[in-house]
């Protein structure tokens, strides 16, 4: 009988001999939540999860829609909490250390990071510098003594190139001739290949701009595609205008933002589900924001008469309230049940989410007008 070629060998051959390569399946082991229960089911298909560390993750979407707040506020926050320091590539010079400390975020030297850049090479150097020194130091160690990582850039829209400066400089202003794109993909999928085996993630803010086409008038990402098809999980945001007071009721003055999130890739959930997440200007976003609507939508809760009522289907209890009576530990209990034995529950992991109509998004790139 022939001897079978020994693989195991050749992968420590492999991987020795050629730089930039891994050998293996890398699926995430540890993951950021992005605080808000609704929009890390939609991510992940686990409301405890979120984004995964050894991804590229993106939040694009207009100005004021919540993106930084997301991103660099709950992202960054979360990912403290579990042990994970934090490098903020801030290039809007937007992130003041009040409004962050105003979030929970730890702006300590030890924790965090910030780095003012603004150009996309500098982003690019400064990750490749720190990859290399990090895979020198503990690439040999087992994952689960790796020390975690997250890179955030705050925004990818507000990066130049070389070429952009240059013409500023001179005061010549004829554009880039289309090097942004190409630059910003090169820096993602650069990026994806050399944290993919580490518990290192990158997750970046992008703007969308108007579109000059008048046969296809649907906002764009800024900066092509090529950076989106290298993304695990691309998030698009919209801006609507939050006129409710703390109490629920109707008010005509605009207390806060509703973000708009739709999921428009995933490699880890149902793609194209969608959550209005509120943020009142006083108190900030409740993590639990969205999910009532999303388990009324899904008749997981049912309306009885002028309540909305829950009965477990594992203990035979019955959760009835006024829709305002639903307040975070009564929809912990469902969170919990689900997250535990989501057989039991019936509850599938192609869960249909509303409070976001599905044609307000039609594709990957378009964010709808502010309505």
């Amino acid at each position: 009988m022939q001897k079978p070629f020994d693989l195991s060998k050749f992968r420590t051959g492999i991987t020795k001999s050629i730089s930039g390569i891994s050998a293996g399946f890398h699926d995430p082991q540890d993951w950021i939540s992005t605080g808000n229960y609704t929009l890390n089911y939609l991510i992940s298909s686990d409301f405890n999860k979120g984004i995964p560390l050894g991804k590229v993750s993106v939040f694009a979407g207009e100005s004021g829609s919540g993106k930084s707040f997301i991103c660099s506020g709950n992202i960054v926050k979360n990912a403290q909490d579990m042990g994970c320091q934090v490098v903020l590539f801030d290039s809007e010079n937007a992130l003041d250390e009040d409004w962050l400390q105003a979030l929970d975020v730890d702006t300590s030297p030890e924790k965090l990071l910030k780095i003012s850049v603004s150009m996309i090479d500098d982003v690019a150097k400064a990750i490749s510098e720190f990859v290399k020194d990090y895979k020198a130091h503990y690439s040999d160690l087992p994952y689960e003594e790796m020390p975690k990582l997250a890179f955030v850039v705050d925004s990818l829209g507000m990066l130049l190139t070389p070429t952009d400066v240059a013409q500023f400089e001179k005061g010549d202003m004829k554009g880039d001739m289309g090097r942004k794109p190409k630059a910003l993909t090169a820096l993602v999928r650069n990026t994806v290949n050399q944290i993919a085996p580490f518990p290192i993630a990158l997750i970046a803010t992008n703007h969308t701009y108007a579109s000059q086409d008048m046969f296809d008038p649907d906002d764009k990402i800024s900066g092509g595609q090529g950076f989106i098809y290298a993304s695990s999980i691309v998030v698009a945001m919209r801006k609507l205008k939050l006129k409710e007071d703390l109490d629920g009721n109707k008010v005509s003055t605009v207390q806060g933002i509703r973000a708009a999130c739709k999921v428009v890739k995933s490699r880890y959930a149902k793609p194209f589900e969608g959550v209005q997440i509120k943020i009142p200007y006083e108190t900030g976003m409740d993590p639990y924001s969205g999910l009532l609507e999303m388990l009324e939508t899904r008749g997981i809760v049912d309306k009885v008469g002028n309540k909305l009522s829950y009965v477990s289907p594992v203990t035979g209890e019955e959760i009835k309230e006024f829709r305002k009576g639903w307040s975070g530990d009564k929809l912990q209990i469902i969170i919990d049940e689900w997250s535990q034995n989501p057989k039991a529950t019936g509850v599938e992991q192609d869960l249909d989410v509303g409070d976001v109509d599905p044609d307000e998004f039609d594709n990957i790139e378009e964010l709808m007008d502010e309505s």
